[in-house]
C-alpha cells in the first residue's frame, strides 16, 4: 500500500505514539483522523497536521460507529488503522494489606483490549466493502499497539500485561478472519518509548531498566515509533505478526 493519499484513523493520536505515527504519516501524504478522549489536544494536533479530531471513547461501540462515520464522510475510508489508544496502572496482585482492585483491573482490560477490538472490528467491516487498493486485493491494514511487558511482565503490571498479551494474541486470528477481504493485521510491540503514559512509571524503575537497553541506550522517539507504522503499512507481507520495537531489551522484575 502507498500511504500517500489514503487516510488514516488513529486512536490515542492526540499525544505520544499514536500522535508519532500522525507526524511520521501526514508527512508521507496520508490525512489522519485522531480519535481521542482529549479533544483540546487532539483538535491543537490537527490543525498543526491538516487533519481532523473527534472527541472518542474506545470502549463505546455506538460513539466509534459514530466516529467512524464521520471519518467516512469527511475524508473517506481509512486504510490504515494504528490503535494507539492505552492506559497503565502499576498495582501488585496482592499486599499484606489489599488485593489488587478488580475495577482498576477491569477498566485497563475494557480499554487496551476490549477498546482496540471495539474499533478493530468497526473499521475492518466498513473496509470489506471498500475498492481494492492493488493487484494484490488489499483494502487495509490494522495495526494494534501491544507491548513489550505482554512477554516480559514485571512487577505491579498484571493488568496492563494482561491486557497486551491479549491485544497480542488478536494478531494472528484477526488475520486470518479478514484475509479473504485483504485486510491485514499486525500488532506491534514497543519498549522503552518517551510518552505521557510512560510518565506515570516509577524514576527508579526508569533508571534501573534505560542502561540495560543493550542499543541504544536512551527512550524511544514516537517518530521512530511512526516509522515502523508507515513501513507495516506500506509492506503488504508484513500480516498476523508482532514486531517488538525495543532495542533488544528484556525487561526483568
Amino acid at each position: 500500500m502507498d500511504v500517500k493519499g489514503q487516510v488514516a484513523l488513529i486512536t490515542g493520536g492526540a499525544s505520544g505514539l499514536g500522535a508519532g505515527a500522525a507526524r511520521v504519516l501526514t508527512k508521507a501524504g496520508a490525512r489522519c483522523a485522531l480519535l481521542d478522549r482529549n479533544l483540546a489536544l487532539a483538535e491543537e494536533l490537527a490543525s498543526e497536521l491538516g487533519g481532523m479530531a473527534i472527541e472518542c471513547n474506545v470502549v463505546d461501540g455506538e460513539a466509534v460507529e459514530a466516529a467512524v462515520d464521520k471519518v467516512v464522510a469527511t475524508l473517506g475510508a481509512p486504510r490504515i488503522l494504528l490503535n494507539a489508544a492505552g492506559i497503565d496502572v502499576a498495582i501488585r496482585t496482592a499486599n499484606d494489606k489489599a488485593p489488587h482492585p478488580l475495577a482498576e483491573f477491569e477498566r485497563v482490560i475494557a480499554v487496551n483490549l476490549t477498546g482496540t477490538f471495539n474499533v478493530a472490528r468497526i473499521v475492518a467491516h466498513r473496509l470489506t466493502s471498500a475498492e481494492p487498493l492493488n493487484d494484490d486485493g488489499e483494502r487495509g491494514v490494522i495495526i494494534n499497539i501491544a507491548s513489550v511487558v505482554a512477554q516480559d511482565g514485571p512487577i505491579g503490571q498484571a493488568a496492563y500485561a494482561a491486557s497486551k498479551a491479549g491485544v497480542q494474541g488478536l494478531a494472528l486470528p484477526m488475520a486470518r478472519d479478514l484475509a479473504p477481504y485483504g485486510i491485514r493485521v499486525v500488532t506491534i510491540a514497543p519498549g522503552m518509548f518517551e510518552t505521557p503514559l510512560a510518565s506515570g512509571i516509577p524514576q527508579d524503575w526508569i533508571d534501573k531498566i534505560i542502561p540495560t537497553v543493550p542499543f541504544p541506550k536512551r527512550w524511544g522517539n514516537p517518530l521512530e515509533f511512526g516509522a515502523l507504522v508507515q513501513q507495516i503499512a506500506e509492506n503488504t507481507m508484513l500480516n498476523g505478526e508482532m514486531i517488538r520495537i525495543d532495542g533488544a531489551v528484556r525487561l526483568g522484575n
